[in-house]
């Protein structure tokens, strides 16, 4: 079946590229994104997508057009989804970049594209096999007012989610600045000790994520501290969390094994309040 995207409210077939050489998000990481979950129709947390978007935006300088809008990109994210055939359950990424040009020279033209594909019914289930994760080594992410952002200047991710691919790992998780664990490639990191559940907070440069934050709006205690290796080293559980797969529970970090009572009532709870 033929498979479309959304560039600027037109849609285009998978096999047509209508995006410049010079956009920004290409050239340099000049962007953001946003990737979420649409369920029946629906994308759980859909305030909470749009108001990181919005707010990173703002941060970061962009123009944005009075007809850009939660609810025109709402109703674009749905006719895309209907398009491919995927209204049911999807992964859906829109991604927006300031323009095209030079460093110095950008049009600043707000640009943006949606992409939505099936997404597999096991994304809605608590992972079986628990993950084994480890420490990237290579790179350290720097605690600045950009480091919460959801960027598309990924690259100290795709190189930690390599390290984990040649190591055999399922994620492998960041340092920042500090030498401290701030996150996973693609989730953030919570640690379970006796009834308490632990996180590091946006000041030790993680993404502010939005399973993140509605995991600490469940209304089990949680506590906001930075992360070493001999927390999780000592841990009774880790999870990590993302918007598309909730809660996934870790099994194994270096030589420490790990269960999952809470991570499994935390999925169940986040999950029954977001289809």
């Amino acid at each position: 079946m033929k498979s479309y995207y959304n560039h600027n409210g037109k849609l285009f077939a998978v096999s047509e590229n209508v995006i410049s050489i010079s956009n920004h998000s290409y050239r340099y990481g000049d962007g953001l994104f946003e990737t979420m979950k649409l369920v029946n129709g629906n994308i759980p947390l859909a305030g909470y997508h749009f108001e990181r978007l919005f707010e990173g935006m703002k941060l970061l300088g962009f123009k944005i057009p009075g007809l850009f809008t939660k609810e025109k990109l709402l109703v674009e994210i749905k006719g895309l989804a209907e398009k491919n055939n995927c209204s049911n359950l999807a992964r859906v990424r829109l991604s927006v970049s300031r323009g095209n040009g030079g460093v110095n020279d950008c049009d600043d033209q707000l640009q943006y594209t949606i992409e939505g594909t099936a997404a597999d019914e096991n994304i809605n289930r608590l992972n079986e096999n628990g993950l084994i994760v480890d420490i990237f080594p290579d790179a350290v992410k720097s605690c600045d007012k950009f480091s919460n952002l959801k960027s598309s200047n990924y690259l100290s991710y795709v190189m930690a989610a390599k390290f984990a691919r040649e190591n055999k790992l399922n994620d492998a998780l960041i340092l920042n600045q500090h030498g401290r664990i701030c996150e996973a490639s693609i989730a953030n990191v919570f640690w379970v000790k006796g009834e308490t559940i632990y996180t590091p907070p946006l000041t030790e440069g993680c993404v502010a994520g939005i399973m993140r934050k509605q995991v600490l709006e469940c209304g089990v205690a949680t506590v906001q501290i930075p992360l070493t290796s001999n927390e999780l080293i000592n841990a009774d559980e880790i999870f990590l969390t993302n918007a598309v797969y909730g809660v996934q529970w870790v099994k194994q970090f270096r030589g420490s094994i790990y269960q999952n009572k809470l991570s499994a009532k935390i999925h169940q709870s986040v999950f029954s309040g977001n289809r």
